[in-house]
């Protein structure tokens, strides 16, 4: 100690020696508090004497030494859901000096921001700094702290403590939705012809949290015909991904969802309400694109048909529907604008018309409209509300006499307006089964009796036709059946009355004169009784002619000598029948002379006649003596006059009845109808 301290000797007024102690440097404690010396007194004498003390001096503590801290900058990290009261970091600082001079007072310097000296506290004297209240890495992730140390004297210490709040992912990302198409409360209006790729919106996307925690993405819930494109970081426009339809989804909730990348991810959704707007884009479509319908006939005017519908996938005004009757609907249908109902505004009668077919059209209201087909089929159901009809009110049928028994004689031909049973015929004889049957479909008609025309020429009787309708309705017509000639009679000759007699032709007559006439009948009818005569044999020197249609023989050249006496001539009359021509042969005798002198001789002649061979000519050139017995030409006369008379009877009668049936005949084969089955 001796460079440290030293002695300064004071002598006093009485001679006294005082020593003092001298610090010759600087004291510190901290370097050495004790010093430990001695001390040696020597008096003057000789030898000099002397003694020793042991001097000790303690340097006592003065506050010369500021705290120190062990480390004066302090990086911690501290996840931001460290629970309050949690320990940041323990700082050490130590203090030189002793007893209070050493006791360090820690707190943060003013310079701190409040939101530190908020979040964080420290323990005075333990320098332990905590969490005072829950942080927050958002808001702050890094806090500055200055911490000071005092041991009281006027210049404290100084450290510094960066806490850095490490992320706990504790924010949802949050969505920032910015309108392309401003919304309309809220709800944005798209047409459903809107273009693809469509800007609707503009979505944000943000993360407090950092790295993964705050790494966001972007996406919607379910399919829907929107996407997410991104553009930026953390930004995506929302746009129409495929094309639009109304009438299959009318208003989209699109929720978006961001999502980050923590352990676990945390979501945030937004709600996007898209309405799709109408575009008259579809037609009417009928329920039925072919309507069949059946009503009866005679309906009442007015009568509904049917309700015509259809529906349009749009809505609003592009969904009203009106019904329209088209181009080629009679006008005999209505159909109402609004309801589409079709009625019948006449009475339909089906044996005028028994099917309609016409269109009806439905059309919206949209602009432009838009419009659509559907085809009524309309099929009037039958009544029975006609009788049968016969093609004739009456019927005239001509067979032939010799029509064998049940063989056709005509065919009725009914007709019924209606339909199936109601046009289903059935064919009756009121009158007259004795002699007919009608088969009561075909309507065909069969003797059952034989005919014979010159007993009864004609028969008439009444054909009833009945329909098969649940009301029956029936007609009559009537039949009327002709029996037509066959060739079956002979012309029968009625003058001359027996091939016995004679004429007398004068050999004065002139040429060209009649001197006789022949005439027969014939009881067929028409052509089976149109008849023709000819000589064909006794005629040799040609001497007579005959009038093939009315008989009338007539000289032909001026008679001579040798034409005198008695000429037979073979007469034939034929008819004109089809298919075989009938025919009979009379003898005319003719007696060539002046007069009949003796007609006993001339009757004589004619019996030798007869016995001759009819293809032998006879009396040519033979001569009758001429005989004066007055009684004998008396009586020729008067039987030559009878005979007169009588061939003028039968022919008149037999003209009578025999021309009257002609006429019949020839009038109804002219009025009447042949009708073969």
């Amino acid at each position: 100690g001796q460079n440290v301290f030293g002695l300064d000797i004071t002598e006093t007024p009485e001679g006294d020696k005082w020593p003092q102690l001298i610090v010759r440097q600087i004291l510190d404690r901290e370097q050495k508090d004790t010093y430990v010396m001695k001390i040696k007194v020597e008096d003057g004498g000789s030898p000099p004497r002397s003694s020793t003390a042991i001097l000790q001096v303690t340097v006592t503590d003065v506050n010369d030494n500021r705290p120190v801290f062990k480390e004066n900058d302090i990086e911690v990290s501290v996840p931001e859901n460290a629970p309050v009261g949690t320990s940041v970091s323990q700082l050490h600082a130590t203090d030189a000096d002793l007893g209070s001079n050493a006791q360090i007072h820690f707190y943060f310097s003013n310079q701190i921001s409040s939101l530190a000296k908020r979040l964080f506290a420290i323990n005075n004297t333990t320098g332990l700094i905590s969490i005072r209240e829950p942080l927050d890495r958002e808001e702050s992730p890094v806090h500055k702290l200055t911490v000071l140390a005092s041991d009281g004297s006027s210049t404290p210490s100084r450290a510094t403590v960066t806490v850095n709040v490490t992320d706990i992912n504790d924010n949802v990302p949050s969505i920032d939705t910015r309108y392309i198409i401003n919304p309309v409360n809220g709800t944005v209006l798209l047409s459903e012809k809107a273009p693809l790729n469509t800007k609707i919106a503009l979505i944000t996307v943000l993360d407090k949290d950092a790295d993964q925690n705050g790494k966001v993405t972007c996406f919607t819930d379910h399919d829907v015909p929107f996407r997410l494109k991104p553009v930026f970081d953390n930004q995506f426009l929302l746009e129409t991904a495929t094309f639009l339809d109304y009438e299959a989804t009318r208003e989209y909730a699109i929720k978006i969802v961001a999502s980050d990348s923590g352990k676990p991810p945390l979501n945030q959704s937004a709600m996007l309400l898209i309405k799709i707007k109408d575009e008259n884009d579809n037609a009417p479509v009928f329920t039925q694109p072919i309507i069949g319908l059946s009503i009866p006939e005679n309906n009442a005017p007015g009568t509904q048909l049917t309700k015509i519908s259809a529906t349009d996938a749009d809505s609003g005004r592009n969904a009203e529907i009106s019904y329209i009757l088209g181009s080629d609907a009679p006008p005999i249908f209505n159909l109402d604008r609004r309801t589409g109902i079709l009625t019948a505004v006449r009475k339909l009668d089906r044996e005028k018309q028994d099917k309609y077919s016409f269109t009806v059209l439905a059309k919206d209201n949209g602009m432009p409209p838009l419009q659509s087909n559907a085809t009524v089929t309309v099929s009037v159901l039958d009544q029975n509300d006609n009788s049968p009809a016969f093609t004739h009110n009456e019927y005239n049928f001509y067979v032939p006499e010799n029509l064998p028994m049940y063989g056709t004689v005509g065919l009725i031909t009914v007709t019924d307006a209606d339909a199936g049973d109601n046009a289903a015929v059935t064919l009756s004889i009121l009158n007259g089964r004795d002699n007919f049957i009608i088969d009561p479909l075909t309507g065909v008609i069969r003797p059952n009796i034989t005919f014979d025309r010159e007993q009864q020429g004609s028969y008439t009787f009444q054909v009833k036709a009945v329909d098969g309708g649940r009301l029956q309705r029936s007609s009559t017509a009537k039949v009327t059946i002709n029996v037509v000639d066959v060739n079956d009679n002979r012309p029968v000759f009625v003058i001359p009355s027996s091939n016995y007699s004679y004429e007398l032709v004068p050999t004065s007559a002139s040429p060209g004169s009649v001197v006789t006439k022949v005439f027969a009948v014939d009881n067929d009818t028409g052509m089976n009784a149109e008849l023709r005569y000819s000589i064909i044999g006794g005629n040799s020197r040609g001497l007579f002619t005959i009038d093939q249609l009315t008989g009338n023989i007539t000289l032909k050249e001026k008679v001579i000598a040798s034409d005198h006496g008695l000429h037979r001539l073979v007469i034939k009359v034929n008819d004109l029948g089809q298919p075989e021509s009938l025919y009979t042969i009379a003898l005319v005798h003719l007696f060539v002379n002046e007069t009949v002198t003796n007609s006993s001789y001339v009757q004589e002649l004619v019996r030798r006649n007869m016995e001759t061979p009819v293809g032998q000519n006879i009396g040519d050139g033979e001569i009758t003596p001429q005989t004066n017995d007055y009684v004998k030409i008396i009586i020729a006369i008067i039987a030559g006059t009878m005979t007169v008379i009588l061939v003028i009877f039968v022919t008149a009668l037999v003209r009578c009845r025999q021309m009257p049936r002609h006429k019949v005949v020839q009038k109804n084969k002219q009025s009447g109808e042949w009708v073969s089955p």
